[in-house]
């Protein structure tokens, strides 16, 4: 069988899955959802000797040090991933939910209901635990996914999606609800993007050229963010200290992620006392600091910053710094150069978070916390599907309620139209 063929079959039965999602009750995606968090606690070994190939063989193809910490299923990264499923599990299901009623001057009462999307393709790279989230997400919301996960982490996802098919079958469910793409062979992606006739959403999630890629070659909707250039603005009435534990845990805590911190911006007013201050404190954790001039002038050993620094997502510990004249400025910069991904700000007034709340257009606004805290599992949505800078249907971090739509529905006495 070609991988073109291949590929429409998993994309056929999929699709014809979507029918039973649809009509799971909240019960039994419940118990399925808090079943298969179960066995990944218990399989806990036996995940982590198939994800260690994974490991050993990235290693051996040279993935950077930041794509192998993507790739491993670390006892944290487990039991977070368990804790996620469980508190999907918890939610109140989407599926059928009323979203609003109202009465026309005929008498006919007219409404809108919360329903499944259909049939998923989730194309992703590296992180393992995103198989197992994207698959509870879709099921949750009463969707059937396709699964096509990098290959560096063929083996975990393998080892994951069985889970999920065995507890669907114990269940008396389809297990075609939750399929992975068979095949490591990129072929196989163009193919899948081809089918809008079998697939109504695909998400991409990883870097930016697997976005574009998948943009670029998708006859399907695609819910795409390209990357994450995220922004701290630091206003003349911050409070230095958190400013500067918000800097760190931004560009530190973990920098290949795309909700790091990647550019600083300092109130020209408060610059000579924090640019010192928070420059050791990144200097000691590591960090490279490329500058303009103001801030070279006040820290001497930064690089000097060139236009594509703004621009840049770095992914690594490099932090491109500009002293600022005022919060309009900042706000400039941030709308030229930003993604729509994520800013913060930090600040003791109230008038200044709100101007950068409102005027701020990314998709998530932050006031006085670090820009890692832009996360699905973090926002209480209990894991997210991706996050999506294009503004319809969703923008942000995807929870459950962001894998349904709604239809209108009519309850009338007879009414005909004259």
């Amino acid at each position: 069988m070609s991988i073109k063929e291949e590929t429409f079959n998993i994309a056929r039965v999929t699709h014809e899955a979507a029918a039973d999602a649809a009509k799971l009750s909240m019960s039994t995606k419940s118990s399925i959802l808090s079943e298969v968090a179960r066995k990944i606690r218990t399989e806990k070994e036996n995940l982590q000797n198939q994800n260690l190939k994974d490991i050993e063989s990235g290693k051996k193809s040279g993935l950077s040090a930041a794509m192998i910490d993507r790739l491993t299923l670390s006892d944290k990264v487990i039991a977070q991933t368990v804790e996620g499923l469980e508190e999907i599990a918890a939610f109140p299901d989407p599926v059928g939910e009323i979203t609003g009623m109202w009465i026309r001057p005929n008498g006919m009462r007219v409404g809108k209901m919360r329903i499944p999307l259909g049939t998923i393709g989730i194309i992703y790279e590296s992180r393992p635990n995103v198989t197992a989230d994207a698959a509870a997400l879709c099921l949750k919301a009463g969707n059937s996914v396709i699964l096509r996960g990098g290959s560096e982490a063929f083996n975990s996802n393998v080892a994951i999606v069985n889970i999920f098919k065995e507890t669907l079958n114990d269940f008396g469910v389809n297990p075609d609800i939750v399929n992975l793409l068979p095949t490591t062979d990129r072929e196989a992606i163009l193919h899948l993007l081809k089918l809008e006739e079998l697939i109504d959403l695909i998400i991409p999630r990883g870097g930016e050229e697997l976005i574009r890629f998948v943009s670029q070659n998708s006859r399907i909707p695609v819910i795409k963010h390209y990357k994450g250039v995220c922004h701290l603005y630091v206003d003349e009435f911050a409070d230095q200290d958190m400013a500067v534990k918000i800097a760190i845990n931004g560009k530190t805590q973990r920098p290949g992620v795309c909700n790091s911190l990647e550019t600083m911006l300092v109130h020209e007013l408060i610059s000579e006392e924090f640019l010192p201050k928070v420059s050791s404190e990144l200097k000691r954790a590591g960090v490279e600091l490329r500058g303009c001039e103001n801030s070279k002038r006040l820290v001497d050993w930064m690089i000097p910053a060139t236009e594509d620094d703004w621009y840049a997502e770095y992914l690594d510990l490099i932090l491109a710094v500009k002293v600022v004249k005022n919060m309009d400025e900042a706000i400039k910069h941030i709308a030229k150069y930003g993604s729509l991904h994520t800013e913060a700000i930090v600040t003791k007034d109230y008038d200044a978070s709100q101007k950068f709340l409102r005027e701020v257009n990314s998709s998530t606004v932050i006031v006085n916390a670090s820009t890692r805290m832009s996360d699905g599992y973090v926002f209480g949505l209990g894991a997210e599907i991706g996050i999506s800078t294009t503004k319809i249907h969703a923008y942000g971090p995807m929870g459950v309620k962001d894998l349904t739509t709604t239809k209108f529905i009519v309850l009338g006495e007879g009414q005909i139209r004259e």
